[in-house]
């Protein structure tokens, strides 16, 4: 009986936040379908009719068309970069195949402890010398080197998880290290692989201090950066605003939904050893 009592108690903690997180997104896609009387009058009613003009007016003055192909452009070199080197660097970091790896693991807590806003004027200074500014792929580049050192401590923590006695028995088939890593250790570690990526790829999805520093030129602007212009010209039209801001959640959104599974179990093997 006490086990169902607490059972029951920890459902329905898990449905009160489960709502709670609902709301606001729930508010965001009814009043982005009403017209900015509507919604001051009641942001809470249902709209009287579906109407997408403020989607298209969103879509238009935000530069959308343009916003989601920078975005996916810079979530997609940012992911692929931290995958790349984290994996490695996690790997290598994991079976302490290195000298002095401690200084490393020092060295990566360090930096991610340090604000980046302390780098944006040299990094400003060392893009604009080279002349990479409003260039979508360099941001992306300098995103995953700003989170290679979280996503190099989670990879480390799942290839932990891995037992030694698979790579032991992939060494005395006479593997090399990049069969090793290619072929035996990265399917096994594929869930942390997508919980990274997922992780990396929502903060870069919605990253601004970095992209409005060094993307100015409109048309290489991201859809955060493109959402975020509509303020001046629409902050007062909700509706507008509401359904520019469903644009820039509901690619992402649908991106987790579909994953989650995956981040769930990668996250609960790698909390296994840390």
């Amino acid at each position: 009986m006490m086990r169902y009592i607490k059972s029951m108690t920890g459902h329905l903690v898990l449905a009160i936040f489960a709502i709670l997180a609902l709301i606001p997104l729930l508010l965001v896609l009814i009043n982005s379908f009403k017209s900015n009387a509507e919604t001051l009058k009641n942001p809470f009613q249902l709209p009287s009719s579906l109407s997408f003009d403020n989607f298209v007016t969103a879509w238009t003055y935000g530069k959308f068309s343009h916003g989601f192909i920078n975005s996916i452009i810079l979530t997609g070199a940012t992911v692929i970069v931290v995958l790349v080197f984290s994996s490695l660097a996690g790997y290598v970091l994991a079976g302490q195949k290195i000298k002095r790896w401690p200084v490393i693991m020092v060295y990566f807590t360090m930096a991610m402890t340090v604000p980046i806003q302390l780098f944006i004027f040299p990094l400003y200074s060392a893009v604009a010398a080279l002349n990479l500014t409003d260039n979508v792929v360099v941001v992306g580049v300098i995103l995953a080197a700003i989170n290679m050192p979280f996503a190099t401590f989670l990879m480390r923590t799942f290839f932990l998880s891995v037992p030694s006695e698979i790579e032991e028995a992939a060494v005395m088939d006479g593997v090399n290290t990049f069969q090793l890593v290619r072929r035996v250790l990265i399917p096994i570690v594929r869930p942390g692989l997508i919980t990274v990526g997922v992780i990396i790829g929502l903060n870069s999805w919605n990253e601004f201090l970095i992209s409005s520093t060094f993307l100015q030129n409109p048309e290489n602007q991201t859809l955060t950066l493109g959402f975020l212009t509509m303020n001046g010209t629409f902050s007062t039209d909700i509706g507008t605003m509401m359904a520019g801001a469903l644009i820039l959640i509901v690619p992402i959104l649908a991106v987790f939904v579909a994953l989650q599974r995956f981040v769930v179990d990668g996250m609960a093997n790698g909390s296994v050893k840390g």
